[in-house]
């Protein structure tokens, strides 16, 4: 049976999912009509564009580069904060629907997924039928655009999906890629980000079509296997599944650019803690726990670094994997301005196998507080791990029955400084 693969990508997911919080508190300004952009401030102009309207983009503001280029790009510039609560919850929202149409997902990041189309083909007319469908169903439904690639291939229904947009359905089989895909700049293929596609024009390598008639040894001895994957892409070639039931990982991880570059140690420490939580959670609903913690920073420079350790016993709980992270981060942390945030489990073990308890598994005073005050010397003797990991296992059934908003960490809560 030929599959039939969709990526199904939502158009400017930041910036379209707080337009529409904004209109519903009642603004009269739709921010996916105006030059526009998600990330940073207005007030302080600090920070990089995570997200841009249609309007912004013709100024040519770009996602990634820094606030105040865009500012001097366009004056006028619309500027919001980011609200990942917010894009955590449409996010679900999505996915349960889609789910819904065909179980068959495998969700890439926050706001793209890929799904096995195969199995219900026989209830549509056709892919491109199914595809209107789902896109008009999750305007209406939901009030934001997705852009669907259709193809055989998920790497191709990855670029169909990234054509004209906002609104669109788009094919790319593999007969079409030699007049669809290979006329692009080679600057367009997936995976190839800026430093490749430096290298592949210093070989005159202009077009994917230049890209997928190259010798692909001359390819591998410039770029090694990333060559390699480059020129299998720009030919169609991957036999990837889509994976709707991910399978055992070997480590849990989350990260976050900031809004805005943090040279401050507490401000650190919060993002340290929302990712802790998140990371936490999904070793509690994997049934996983983590025998080891990693910490990565971005600097404002572009340099990335990391710091790992073990943890005396493999914990899921929250608490725990702050404390680690928090560790971590004061012996890596040069002091520079931090762009990017990451915290990383990994030598995971089931959750129901035995664990060896230590004599450090009751946190002793002077431990760090898994809420605001990160920079507090002495505090009271920790709960023990059996406390902390009843306290996590109640929250994830208050936040499973009534959302996650049900309880957050006042730590959380915007200060009113900020406002």
């Amino acid at each position: 049976m030929e599959k039939i693969i969709f990526h199904i990508d939502v158009n400017s997911a930041y910036l379209s999912w707080s337009a529409l919080k904004y209109l519903a508190e009642g603004r009269t300004t739709d921010l996916r009509d105006v030059p526009s952009i998600i990330g940073g401030d207005m007030e302080r102009r600090h920070g990089v564009v995570l997200a841009k309207s249609i309007p912004a983009k013709k100024y040519g503001i770009i996602t990634g580069e820094p606030i105040v280029n865009a500012m001097r790009k366009c004056p006028n510039l619309i500027i919001e904060r980011p609200d990942h609560t917010l894009y955590h919850q449409k996010s679900r929202e999505l996915m349960h629907y889609l789910s819904d149409v065909c179980p068959e997902i495998e969700q890439l990041s926050v706001d793209e997924c890929f799904m096995d189309f195969t199995p219900i083909k026989n209830q549509f007319s056709s892919p491109e039928d199914a595809a209107h469908f789902i896109r008009n169903q999750i305007r209406e439904r939901f009030g934001f655009t997705v852009n669907i690639g259709i193809s055989d291939k998920k790497v191709l229904a990855k670029m169909a999906s990234d054509f004209q947009k906002p609104d669109m359905v788009h094919t790319l089989y593999s007969w079409e890629i030699e007049k669809k895909m290979w006329p692009l700049p080679v600057s367009s293929l997936y995976m190839c980000g800026n430093s490749s596609t430096q290298t592949l024009k210093k070989l005159e390598i202009q077009s994917i079509g230049d890209l997928a008639k190259t010798d692909k040894e001359i390819l591998i001895s410039h770029l090694k296997s990333h060559g390699l994957l480059l020129w299998e892409y720009a030919n169609g070639i991957d036999d990837s599944a889509v994976i709707s039931a991910p399978a055992q990982a070997k480590g849990i991880g989350n990260s976050t650019t900031l809004p805005k570059d943090v040279s401050d140690r507490e401000e650190a420490c919060l993002s340290l803690l929302s990712l802790s939580d998140s990371v936490s959670v999904r070793l509690r609903k994997s049934g996983q726990l983590a025998g080891m913690i990693s910490v990565e920073i971005k600097y404002s420079s572009f340099q990335t670094v990391s710091h790992q350790m073990m943890l005396p016993s493999p914990t899921n709980t929250s608490q725990l994997i702050y404390q680690a992270a928090c560790r971590l981060f004061d012996e890596l942390w040069n002091g520079s301005p931090i762009r990017l945030l990451g915290v990383r489990s990994s030598k995971l073990t089931d959750e129901a196998e035995p664990i060896q308890l230590s004599l450090f598994d009751l946190p002793q005073a002077g431990t760090i507080s898994p809420a605001a005050d990160t920079t507090q010397k002495h505090s009271p003797a920790s709960p023990s791990r059996e406390k902390l990991a009843a306290l996590d296992k109640s929250l994830d059934r208050i936040r499973q029955k009534y959302g996650d908003l049900a309880v957050m960490r006042g730590s959380f809560l915007t200060d009113s400084k900020d406002d």
